[in-house]
């Protein structure tokens, strides 16, 4: 390991390991905004590592601790997002409106959702002038890691805002990553994403050639798992393929918001990203038979159709 990484690891600037228990916080209350299928274990785990939270959801009965999100944001020296995309975002923390200053004043926003970089890098810039501190901590991983608390967060912002809150992801997240400025975290994200859509997409074409051969699929994911392509995805994927189990983990809807995250980013880099546009499609067209709250690997199904084509 380079003497430098391992320099930066100690300090907490580069891969910081997880700590489940947090012995000290001077935060007086954490808000959790967002209670989806991420969300609610990961403000359960939190709770159960004794952080004082105070919960609240957009949409009404997932969270009877406060109704009105003024009065949540109020009682909250740290507000933690967990949002479905940038227009939620902004609709929560009144962004645009008379009432966003108010809201955000004196706080501090953490965003672990995923949106646009752009977006993030012009969130930071009205959060600094309104008077917050802001940090960018978008998560690795889906549901089933969410509820073991076995996310990796990858965070972005200024160091010290970032050391002053860094104690409430490791009950959290297997491992926090510091990469550096904003949007440096949801930049990570992203690159991270490009090989997690190519992945399970090929793990679903795999299972797709061994099923139209009629080879057995459970020992297909058995000589899978024996070999250099085993992983953690692999192990979670690869029995919902072979069991045809489309309870959602990360949904077509979820990844496909994400490579279109991606193409976009691409795009403004001049870039040509081959795998994501073929898996843009593909995830286009399951959306497209109605399957958009299924897993991520029900693109199988658009597999068995026409072949997808892009759009404009």
């Amino acid at each position: 390991m380079p003497r430098d990484f391992r320099r930066n690891h100690r300090n907490g600037y580069g891969v910081a390991r997880r700590c489940r228990r947090v012995d000290r916080m001077d935060i007086e209350r954490v808000g959790f905004a967002g209670l989806g299928s991420m969300g609610v274990p990961m403000a359960r785990n939190l709770e159960r590592a004794g952080i004082p939270l105070l919960r609240w959801n957009r949409t009404p009965g997932k969270t009877d601790q406060v109704a009105d999100v003024a009065e949540f944001f109020a009682r909250c020296d740290v507000v933690i997002l967990m949002l479905k995309d940038a227009a939620a975002v902004d609709a929560v923390l009144g962004r645009g409106g008379p009432e966003f200053a108010t809201r955000v004043a004196g706080r501090t926003i953490v965003h672990m959702g995923t949106t646009a970089p752009s977006h993030s890098l012009a969130l930071e810039a009205e959060l600094r002038a309104a008077g917050a501190k802001y940090v960018e901590a978008p998560v690795s991983g889906s549901r089933v890691p969410a509820e073991a608390g076995e996310l990796v967060a990858m965070l972005a912002g200024d160091p010290g805002v970032v050391e002053e809150v860094r104690e409430l992801f490791g009950p959290m997240c297997r491992e926090t990553v510091y990469c550096g400025p904003v949007p440096n975290g949801l930049l990570m994200k992203l690159a991270v994403n490009v090989h997690l859509t190519a992945v399970v997409t090929s793990l679903a074409e795999t299972v797709h050639f061994a099923r139209a051969h009629g080879l057995d699929l459970g020992l297909l994911a058995d000589v899978l798992g024996a070999g250099q392509l085993a992983s953690p995805i692999l192990r979670v994927k690869a029995p919902k393929l072979v069991e045809e189990d489309f309870a959602p983990q990360a949904s077509i809807a979820n990844v496909l918001a994400n490579v279109e995250l991606i193409a976009a980013a691409a795009g403004e880099g001049g870039l040509e990203l081959p795998l994501i546009e073929a898996s843009r499609a593909l995830y286009a067209e399951t959306a497209r038979l109605g399957l958009g709250e299924e897993d991520m690997v029900a693109v199988v199904k658009a597999l068995s159709g026409p072949h997808p084509r892009s759009e404009d």
